[in-house]
């Protein structure tokens, strides 16, 4: 990551709306599930069919599930599983499409046209039958990371284009010749190089994989494909349509977990308008110190005007 996108990162306030909700959320991960469950004492798995669906109230802060599971107490504990699932698909899938996208691009030639041909045949494929088909295929029979690495190796190939066709217009710049020149070698090349060059399209589509990952993840769930007996945001959304929870009121039931995951996507948005506006020339403003001067040469010059 160059200096000056560095440098400005913390000025910017979408980047810090965006990273402070990322935070909270990553607390909420970490944390939540042991204040829950050991200081509060609530289970998100335990059964009080006598206190089924009910609203929320001083006992149970966003009420409970048809069969009376604390709806808390799962939003919190399934927010780990969530973000996991999200985080880990994401590592793949942008890993795989910066290794192919960017190999290919520089190297060229024969690398080139048979990591090109694979991504075109991954992009001919959809992804989202090809999801539901191998999630069908392995449902039941693993956890989170059997969903991450699904998710992971079925959304890599758009990545991969966009980054190759970043890295074509990179190759012929002046920093890599040169450092052809001196005779670096062409992996010293990509990982110094061109890779730090496209930080800020990585982190974007990186934000944009964890986001994606996390509806894929809940979609699957959503329609039975998922591990439905983990407890999970997803999961949380299957139980309630298969309870009629909209056809029967329980909006605290799959509002919160929606909402969870729309509000992550949000903070991903305001990260990569930020970072875009700092790359981005047409977009850049001035930073802090750059207005004040600015506001005090315009001071100075209106009372010499005086």
């Amino acid at each position: 990551m160059n200096l000056t996108l560095k440098g400005r990162l913390p000025e910017n306030r979408k980047v810090r709306a965006g990273i402070a909700i990322l935070v909270f959320f990553a607390l909420f991960a970490l944390a939540g599930p042991f204040l829950v469950e050991d200081v509060f004492g609530l289970s998100a798995t335990a059964i009080h069919t006598a206190d089924g669906m009910q609203p929320p109230s001083g006992s149970h802060l966003l009420g409970t599930t048809a069969t009376g599971e604390d709806v808390l107490a799962q939003l919190v504990v399934g927010s780990r599983v969530s973000l996991l699932v999200g985080l880990v698909a994401a590592v793949i899938s942008t890993t795989l499409s910066v290794l192919v996208g960017v190999a290919g691009g520089y190297l060229g030639g024969t690398a080139d046209a048979l990591l090109t041909a694979g991504t075109n045949i991954a992009l001919v494929i959809p992804s989202l039958p090809l999801l539901i088909i191998v999630a069908s295929y392995v449902k039941g029979r693993g956890g989170w990371l059997t969903v991450a690495l699904i998710i992971g190796l079925t959304s890599w190939p758009w990545g991969a284009r966009g980054k190759r066709a970043q890295t074509l217009s990179l190759r012929r710049r002046d920093f890599v010749t040169a450092a052809e020149m001196t005779g670096e070698s062409r992996w010293w090349i990509i990982t110094r190089e061109l890779i730090p060059s496209l930080a800020p399209l990585i982190s974007a589509s990186f934000l944009s994989a964890v986001v994606l990952s996390m509806f894929a993840d809940a979609g699957l769930s959503f329609i039975g494909l998922g591990n439905i007996n983990l407890t999970s945001w997803g999961s949380m959304l299957y139980w309630a349509q298969n309870a009629s929870a909209l056809a029967r009121g329980a909006w605290w039931w799959f509002i919160p977990p929606g909402a969870c995951i729309a509000v992550i996507g949000i903070a991903a948005g305001l990260i990569n308008f930020g970072i875009d506006e700092i790359a981005n020339p047409r977009l850049r403003k001035p930073g802090r110190a750059v207005r004040r001067r600015a506001a005090a040469a315009a001071l100075r010059t209106t009372e010499e005007a005086r």
